[in-house]
């Protein structure tokens, strides 16, 4: 048996997950004539699972041949911190060969590929552009393009697919965190994206790649999603992956978003801001947050994600820049709050511009309408589940 639940993952999203909505891994019948007979690498961490069974045991099972493991940023059992370099290694449980796509490539190499028919990614995402599990998916479409290989997509429900907001990416910003015209929630689970990649030409080869998609069933971009596990270390709670999108946007500044707490992605804060704020945390060394910024001191600042009925009001559908603006207004040395990181997080120069311009929240939203006016009438093309609007 493959084991690739982390204990620590399981279930703190959620005492239950939707039984009415199931990922594309349950839908056996689809898949299932696809891959049997083939050699097949698969894309997978601890999300990659239904029931409690790993998507490698569940083929193994029924005889499809896995060669090779490939795993994206925080690794195979998903507790390796943000941005940490990931090493190839090899499975104990089975013997199979781990590739890690966050270490020494991020694109599997023509070798990695010689001795398979097909590829198959099953990775949960939380639908948030600089989430680099979809970088990752783009990469791999790559190789498959370029070697003949079919590429499948075992679809899984996005917990913010339920609407779409923030500024679409600058072409000129491409990097890792953002590699496509998208904005920063762009509403679409990882098959229908990976339609759009294909659809839209947007890499190299997209025309000859033989993409497959199988379908969640039960799932629609009304629905309210929670995880059976947790897709990385620091997005622990439904919570923090509805404030995730407006919250990642400290990762680019000095402010902490909570890592090294029990708390991360539902607040920020920083040594910077005492006297302006009263709520307060401490940053400690700990799982998925080895050397947290702030680390052992005092961080003042908000907590913006105490339960899912309060952030989901909060946030409304919407992205928000308004726990931002604040922290900049306060932050005492304001030439040290942005960092070139921000500009690759937000896709866009404009926005850390306007910040510092003093813009409204409201004159940066409206920054933002034709942009995604335009990728909302792409984004209608590729949709295979009933939309929110």
């Amino acid at each position: 048996m493959l084991l690739v639940a982390v204990s620590c993952l399981m279930i703190t999203l959620s005492a239950w997950a939707q039984t009415s909505i199931l990922p594309g891994l349950a839908n056996q019948k689809e898949w299932l004539p696809l891959l049997k007979g083939k050699q097949v690498a698969v894309v997978v961490n601890q999300t990659s699972e239904y029931n409690g069974r790993s998507l490698v045991d569940v083929f193994r099972e029924k005889g499809i041949t896995v060669r090779r493991i490939f795993v994206p940023e925080h690794g195979f059992r998903g507790g390796e911190d943000a941005g940490a370099h990931i090493a190839n290694g090899v499975d104990s449980a089975t013997g199979l060969q781990v590739v890690s796509l966050y270490g020494n490539n991020k694109k599997p190499t023509t070798t990695q590929l010689q001795d398979v028919d097909a590829v198959v990614y099953d990775l949960q995402d939380v639908g948030v552009r600089f989430y680099t599990y979809i970088s990752t998916m783009q990469y791999c479409m790559e190789a498959c393009a370029a070697g003949n290989k079919q590429f499948v997509v075992l679809d899984r429900p996005n917990p913010n697919g339920f609407y779409v907001d923030g500024p679409v990416l600058d072409t000129a910003c491409r990097s890792f965190v953002g590699m496509q015209p998208i904005p920063v929630v762009y509403g679409m689970t990882a098959g229908e994206y990976a339609q759009m990649l294909v659809g839209e030409r947007w890499f190299p080869g997209a025309a000859q790649l033989a993409l497959t998609v199988v379908r969640c069933s039960g799932y629609t971009h009304s629905s309210l999603y929670h995880l059976p596990v947790a897709p990385s270390p620091n997005l622990r709670t439904i919570e923090a992956i509805y404030a995730y999108p407006s919250l990642c946007f400290f990762e680019g500044t000095p402010v902490s978003v909570g890592r090294g707490t029990d708390m991360p992605f539902r607040q920020y804060g920083s040594p910077q801001l005492e006297g302006k704020f009263s709520y307060h945390f401490t940053p400690v060394s700990g799982y998925g947050a080895k050397t947290p910024p702030h680390q052992d001191k005092i961080c003042y600042g908000e907590l913006v994600a105490d339960n899912e009925k309060q952030i989901l009001n909060d946030i409304d559908g919407r992205l928000q820049i308004k726990w931002l603006i604040k922290a900049w207004k306060n932050y005492p040395t304001k030439s040290n709050f942005f960092t070139s990181f921000f500009t690759k997080l937000s896709g866009t120069p404009l926005l850390e511009q306007q910040i510092k311009k003093g813009a409204s929240e409201k004159q940066i939203r409206n920054s933002w309408q034709a942009g995604l006016n335009s990728f909302r009438q792409i984004r209608k093309k590729y949709l295979l589940y009933p939309d929110f609007e």
